[in-house]
């Protein structure tokens, strides 16, 4: 999972960077748009509205790091399941 960023904008919205996930039992990458200034909790409302209802929580993760991909992330995908 990473952000590709400083992309030219795109789209009604201006979209200028992209998610891409990299499904491993798939083997299906998936790309979703937004905006390089997106928080972790944009990014929690993406992963909860495009990615787990079609694929389900991920088993695992591997990011660089990305402070969009900090606690703060997987604490809203928390209160979104509303666990602790």
């Amino acid at each position: 999972m990473d952000w590709v960023t400083a992309l030219p904008p795109s789209g009604d919205k201006g979209y200028n960077s992209t998610l891409v996930i990299s499904d491993r039992y798939r083997k299906t990458p998936i790309f979703l748009t937004g905006d390089k200034e997106d928080t972790s909790m944009d990014t929690a409302l993406l992963l909860w509205n495009r990615v787990i209802p079609h694929i389900g929580l991920f088993k695992n993760t591997v990011s660089d790091r990305d402070p969009k991909f900090t606690s703060a992330l997987f604490t809203n995908l928390h209160r979104f399941f509303v666990t602790k």
